[in-house]
């Protein structure tokens, strides 16, 4: 009989990303444990504590994170030192300290990708190299950061002289990266993006956003469409947005965090429940 591989995919998304903890939830419910953890982005923050304990105590260390005043801090600083980040650096308005005091935090500081339950692979954008880059060993918190460092709000981790972007760069939710690790089944945890469609931009701020949209979308769709006979994906529902997600600025908002963990909840729960 065929070794059956179960891998957790953890898309970006910022702070959309909580569904990541509702989702979870209903699969550890389920009885569902991850072989393999795959994640960008957000998803490389909230994967590297499911892949340090794949157990339903995760949740708890995930609320925790979530609701924490250092997570309120990655993106909350106040206009005035967002322009003097500004000003010194000429590249990004936020404290990359604040991101690395919140990885630490959650996964502690001194792990490695060895210590890990399950094995856990994250992806960044590589500047040099102009290609995404998977991490699977090494020092996590480094490689956490790098995987979440968004361009023109926090500069490129540099980790031994290669400068790194955010992975939703290159691969925003990596599908491909888990069935090429050997995953047989494959539970997508996404942010809810790919549910919503995309129309004919209007204004100036919709252009921006329907171009990198597309960027974030197609290679998604490219790769589920390439999953080869013997690969079983579920793409998780969300739960749908949350008033005020049409909004530039709602990448900052940690107030609607409740709010989308129970609607992931319920609904990978409902999901779930109608599979075999």
């Amino acid at each position: 009989m065929a070794c059956v591989t179960t891998a957790f995919v953890l898309g970006g998304g910022g702070v959309r990303g909580a569904v990541h903890v509702g989702m979870i939830q209903a699969l550890l419910e389920a009885g569902v444990r991850p072989d393999l953890v795959v994640g960008t982005s957000i998803g490389a923050i909230n994967g590297a504590a499911l892949a340090a304990d794949p157990t339903p105590a995760v949740v708890e260390t995930l609320l925790g994170a979530w609701s924490s005043p250092v997570a309120a801090s990655v993106y909350g600083e106040p206009w005035y030192r967002q322009i003097g980040h500004l000003a010194r650096s000429r590249t990004h308005v936020f404290d990359p300290a604040k991101l690395r005091a919140l990885v630490q935090g959650t996964i502690g500081a001194d792990r490695t990708f060895a210590d890990l339950d399950v094995p856990l692979v994250v992806a960044a954008a590589s500047i040099e190299r102009a290609a995404e880059h998977w991490f699977d060993s090494g020092p996590l918190v480094d490689a956490i950061v790098a995987s979440a460092s968004v361009p023109g709000a926090l500069p490129p981790a540099e980790i031994d002289g290669e400068h790194f972007l955010d992975g939703g760069l290159v691969n925003s939710i990596p599908l491909g990266e888990a069935v090429r690790r050997g995953a047989t089944t494959v539970y997508v945890l996404q942010v809810g993006r790919v549910e919503e469609p995309l129309t004919v931009p209007r204004k100036p701020a919709d252009v921006a956003k329907v171009a990198f949209e597309i960027s974030r979308r197609h290679r998604f769709f490219r790769e589920l469409a390439d999953v080869p006979d013997g690969v079983t994906v579920h793409v998780l529902p969300s739960g749908g947005p949350v008033p005020g997600d049409e909004k530039l600025g709602s990448f900052r908002r940690l107030d609607a965090t409740r709010d989308r963990i129970a609607r992931s909840h319920d609904a990978a729960r409902a999901y779930l429940a109608e599979q075999p």
